[in-house]
């Protein structure tokens, strides 16, 4: 049986770093803040907004909502969007995507100020994860991978990892991140050729492919570390990842579960962002 790296060991050890520098940033009188823009009622975005909202309320992080109705105009939003660049009492920016489709959203997306994007949405921050440098913030869902790994101490380099999914916001970095920690990298997607074959031969396989249980026994082998990033509803109703939980767990060395997995790192590296944002502010 699989040991279950279990996001919640991880989040510990983080909120601990987050709370330190919290302190920190408070002992100068200021307050990190996060400032939420949603556009729309979504239930995903809702479910996320609580998640991060709870999360800021523990590590003592503000948070400011802008919320705007699903018919809002492209010229209001954009209004919102220079409100928060401009309001130097908020650190970092959460944008919920994806936006409705009459607007804009990549015209959003340029007018984020970079340095509250603590999202890793712009493409300054796109820039620092494939150079590898600090410009900008990582997406939180591939950090939150990388978080775990660091956490139960699996060493990359030297390592074939495979990625399966090449969105920019989980594939693409994720690839970065770990050529990063000198992983050799492989990045498959729905034009893989004998996709099981590929995954196979990894010793560290981070699946985002964004369809439940797509990951079956066929791809995997023994040895193998599998970070499971899906997040999904399945027939009865319950979470469920891209991989097959039931199916995997007794072949490979060690996996996420889902719930209980990278989604409730997630959240704190995203408030870790919005502190960090202010201390590269106010602590040079």
């Amino acid at each position: 049986m699989a040991k279950r790296l279990l996001g919640k060991e991880v989040t510990a050890a983080l909120n601990e770093k987050i709370k330190a520098n919290v302190a920190a940033l408070q002992e100068k009188g200021i307050t990190p803040t996060l400032g939420i823009v949603r556009v729309g009622e979504r239930e995903d975005d809702l479910s996320y907004e609580r998640g991060a909202v709870k999360r800021c309320e523990t590590l003592g992080v503000a948070c400011e909502k802008f919320l705007l109705p699903a018919d809002v105009s492209q010229e209001r939003l954009m209004e919102v969007i220079d409100q928060v660049n401009a309001d130097d009492r908020i650190h970092g920016v959460l944008i919920f995507r994806p936006l409705p489709k009459h607007l804009d959203e990549a015209a959003v997306i340029r007018a984020l100020a970079p340095e509250k994007d603590v999202d890793g949405i712009t493409d300054g921050s796109m820039v620092g994860v494939f150079a590898g440098t600090d410009q900008g913030f990582p997406p939180c869902t591939p950090q939150a991978c990388m978080e775990i790994l660091d956490h139960y101490g699996i060493d990359c380099t030297g390592k074939k990892a495979v990625v399966v999914g090449r969105s920019l916001v989980v594939g693409k970095p994720a690839a970065m991140m770990l050529l990063k920690k000198n992983a050799t990298v492989t990045v498959c997607h729905t034009r893989t050729v004998d996709m099981p074959s590929v995954v196979k031969e990894a010793d560290i396989v981070i699946v985002a492919a964004g369809r439940a249980g797509v990951v079956t026994a066929d791809y995997v082998s023994p040895g193998q570390i599998v970070i499971d990033v899906g997040i999904n509803v399945n027939e009865e109703g319950k979470l469920c990842g891209d991989v097959a939980f039931d199916q995997v767990e007794s072949i490979v060395d060690a996996i996420t579960p889902v719930p209980g997995g990278v989604g409730s790192v997630t959240t704190s590296v995203l408030v870790g962002h919005v502190v960090e944002a202010a201390m590269r502010k106010y602590m040079k």
